[in-house]
């Protein structure tokens, strides 16, 4: 199914509509993950999506796991980055990928690690573009309801996600945050700029300080005055903090009528099923 059809407001149901992200692990090692996955298929997950490593690092491996999931019934959304890649490289991956009977990718200029390096496309939207003219495949890119770090401003930054929907996407999933209010007036920012796609809120429970540092260090994410408070105050139980803060955070977007919830898993079911076992 692809991500026009899953998001119509026409198809909706009493239920959010859950998604799952999940990576290929770096030791190549895929049983625990399959395993994770087989736990989370009982949540009926409208798609899987599945990273694409750091400048392609995993694209064997990717691909490998995508015919796993695809043999357990489940519908995909894998990734891909224009970094580390050529257009030929591009072409022959996403021709692949439609051949195997998958409908829907996420398109993203990826990570500028240390070693990337930019070939064919600089920009998330010659991606878009590329793949819309190569492929049938419905297009999914990444919006930041906090602007991306390397964006001047919020503005500026839904300026580039214009560009993105005008060259094709169908819709947008957003970077993880924790303040909702950040999400909604985000949300009005790019309605107000003539976007009508779905957007899908990107959900990350805190698991541990360490992770929650990674990505503050990496990302524009701004960690709410009274979350922060609570993870200072009761270091022990940060992930049980984690899990009913995500618990309070769904329960208002689903009141608010998101299209659907996006879970960044990290490969980990059990706080995404706590989560889920209290919403559902």
């Amino acid at each position: 199914m692809e991500l026009g059809e899953i998001y119509d407001r026409k198809n909706n149901t009493t239920k959010p509509k859950i998604s799952f992200e999940v990576f290929p692990p770096k030791d190549g090692d895929v049983s625990g993950l399959f395993e994770q996955v087989r736990i989370l298929k009982r949540y009926n997950p409208v798609f899987i999506s599945l990273t694409y490593g750091a400048g392609g690092s995993t694209r064997g491996l990717s691909l490998d796991i995508l015919r796993y999931f695809l043999d357990l019934e489940l519908n995909v959304m894998p990734h891909f980055t224009c970094v580390n890649t050529t257009k030929e490289l591009i072409e022959h991956y996403i021709v692949q990928i439609e051949n195997m009977g998958i409908e829907n990718i996420l398109a993203l200029r990826g990570d500028l690690v240390d070693d990337a390096k930019v070939f064919d496309f600089k920009y998330a939207n010659e991606l878009v573009e590329f793949i819309k003219e190569k492929t049938t495949l419905s297009i999914g890119v990444a919006g930041y309801p906090e602007g991306h770090i390397e964006s001047p401003t919020l503005q500026k930054d839904i300026e580039n996600l214009k560009r993105k929907v005008d060259a094709g996407a169908s819709a947008i999933f957003t970077q993880l945050f924790f303040d909702n209010e950040k999400f909604y007036n985000y949300t009005e920012l790019v309605r107000k700029a003539g976007i009508n796609l779905p957007i899908i809120p990107g959900i990350m429970p805190i698991r541990n300080i360490k992770q929650l540092e990674k990505m503050t260090s990496l990302a524009r994410i701004e960690i709410p005055k009274n979350l922060k408070n609570d993870l200072e105050k009761f270091p022990d139980d940060i992930k049980k903090i984690g899990t009913e803060f995500a618990i309070n955070q769904c329960k208002d977007l689903i009141e608010s009528d998101v299209c659907g919830l996006h879970f960044f898993t990290l490969n980990k079911s059990k706080q995404i099923s706590q989560i889920l076992d209290s919403l559902l």
